[in-house]
């Protein structure tokens, strides 16, 4: 198997940090940019694109502040996770983004990734 590399994507957002953890924690929020559906049981969370599903695990969550998945088949120490900085000085809200992928397919998920923060962008009205 192929050893995957870690990268991290930063996206400035319009928002409120309150209103944007709502978005990346809740299966009724990541359901509107993440994936077509989203449902939770408890630490469980279900991806649904496409009428394919993902499961994966909540395996860390900070309030206001970020939450960490775990895919359930990657079988390795991969996660990724999805936390929100905020400037100290200038307030700016942004995105950080921490995933793993395989090499050849690092810009694919760059892309992906800008893709749905451009979707949670439109959504939060801050496009």
């Amino acid at each position: 198997m192929e050893e995957k590399v870690k990268y991290e994507l930063e996206f400035p957002i319009h928002s409120s940090p309150q209103l944007l953890y709502q978005y990346i924690s809740t299966p009724s929020g990541l359901s509107e940019w993440f994936a077509d559906n989203v449902n939770s049981r408890g630490e469980v969370f279900t991806f649904i694109w496409d009428g394919a599903e993902e499961v994966a695990k909540l395996i860390r969550k900070k309030s206001g502040e970020l939450v960490k998945f775990k895919w359930d088949e990657s079988g390795d120490d991969t996660f990724f996770e999805i936390k929100i900085v905020v400037d100290e000085i200038t307030k700016d809200v942004s995105l950080m983004i921490t995933d793993f992928t395989e090499e050849d397919e690092l810009e694919e998920a760059k892309m992906l990734w800008e893709n749905q923060i451009s979707d949670l962008k439109q959504v939060l009205g801050s496009a």
